[in-house]
């Protein structure tokens, strides 16, 4: 499955409140939603590495799955 991250959700890891929370995160986090995401829906209780919470927002598109954007806890 590819996975698309947009500028956005990139934009938002430099936040305080996204800190520590890293690309390989997300995607780990998003190789763990299954089935097929048709509208943009919110998945909580993601944890980073770090041990930081996170949300993220996912839709799935025909070129794979869009992360939207990252809500740290």
């Amino acid at each position: 499955m590819r996975i698309i991250i947009t500028n956005h959700a990139k934009k938002r890891l430099k936040d305080y409140r996204q800190d520590k929370i890293y690309l390989s995160d997300i995607k780990n986090a998003v190789q763990q939603i299954p089935g097929h995401i048709p509208t943009a829906t919110r998945f909580r209780g993601f944890i980073s590495k770090s041990g930081r919470v996170f949300d993220l927002v996912a839709k799935d598109i025909p070129s794979g799955r869009l992360v939207i954007t990252i809500i740290g806890k």
